[in-house]
């Protein structure tokens, strides 16, 4: 999805509204409310007919390094500038981001007893970076948007050093994780696509603006083919599994979203950066985490991957205008 949100940046105390909107801004807010009914139409097309996506496997990491790529070109300069500026807030996310999710993902796996693939699934969502549409979801909410770009930013630079030995770490126990592999694997479709349309926008900024528009929606069609192939993958185990892996994946973004807005509280931050560090937090890359299952565990593995990239949307989109409407609230009576 669409990441760079064109917005006035907001201190962290501040509660006022963000500046104007742009024309892209408005696609990036359509794709996102649009997304999950897109994200659940391709999961019920791979589900009903599998064997139309049967060869497809092999095509997931290049969908998801034009997920990647897309993301790069609505980057700027700017947004590795906010990181100076506010390094105590960027850490704290950061470091909240990579530990609350990886660690709720091995207790639910544990809780819940899951197989050895699915465990393995749910714990790999949780060593992700940061979701792909968590500021557009930030400033629905009122949220403190240079601090989420900053954040996710980041977060999704250091994937290849973070998200592998994490996996190993937590989910080794379950299946055999090839560290090695899997680095390689996210400097291929992550950090090398996202730097390639970092460079196209800075020599090519001005083209670059005229189809920003439509980035959301090229993001959206593709998560939604990688959804659709890992489900036709599993179609045969989803029937029985599906429940379950909805009740992991429930649990493992709420309380992500709960404990990422309570770090923010703890460490006085303010309600803005607050509620940006909740969808930090609970917002994973969901189609990095069923490539890298597909490629390195099963398609079954993938499974929690698929169900998170619906939810998460769905969620954020009903939490942010819970946030959002509190805000407004919040100001009247202030």
């Amino acid at each position: 999805m669409h990441r760079r949100v064109q917005t006035e940046p907001t201190s962290p105390g501040s509660t006022t509204a963000p500046g104007p909107v742009s024309a892209a801004d408005r696609a990036a807010r359509r794709a996102v409310t649009v997304f999950p009914v897109l994200v659940l139409a391709a999961g019920a097309v791979g589900l009903a007919t599998p064997g139309t996506f049967g060869g497809w496997k092999e095509s997931v990491p290049y969908l998801l390094g034009v997920v990647m790529f897309c993301m790069g070109l609505t980057m700027t300069p700017t947004d590795f500038q906010g990181v100076a500026r506010r390094p105590w807030a960027v850490a704290l996310g950061l470091v909240a981001h990579y530990v609350i999710m990886p660690g709720l993902g091995w207790l639910i796996a544990h809780a819940l007893d899951l197989s050895p693939q699915l465990a393995a699934g749910v714990i790999l969502v949780g060593c992700a970076p940061s979701g792909t549409a968590s500021n557009v979801v930030t400033y629905l909410a009122r949220g403190d948007v240079a601090l989420s770009v900053s954040v996710a930013t980041v977060s999704t630079v250091l994937a290849p050093l973070v998200t592998p030995p994490l996996t190993l770490l937590l989910a080794g126990a379950y299946l055999p994780v090839d560290a090695g592999s899997m680095v390689t694997d996210i400097l291929k479709t992550v950090l090398l696509p996202v730097l390639g349309g970092l460079a196209v926008r800075l020599f090519l900024g001005r083209y670059v603006d005229r189809v920003l528009g439509a980035l959301p929606w090229l993001s959206a069609v593709t998560i939604a083919v990688i959804v659709a192939v890992v489900v036709a993958g599993s179609a045969a185990a989803i029937k029985s599994a599906a429940a379950l892996v909805l009740v992991a994946v429930v649990l493992h973004n709420g309380l992500g979203l709960a404990l990422g807005y309570g770090a923010g509280k703890l460490a006085r931050l303010g309600p803005p950066a607050s509620r940006a560090m909740a969808f930090e937090v609970g917002m994973q890359n969901s189609g990095l985490a069923a490539s890298l299952a597909t490629a390195h565990f099963s398609p079954l593995a993938a499974l929690p991957a698929a169900v998170f990239s619906v939810w998460h949307n769905v969620s954020g989109a009903v939490v942010a205008a819970w946030m959002a409407h509190r805000a407004r609230r919040a100001e009247r009576v202030g």
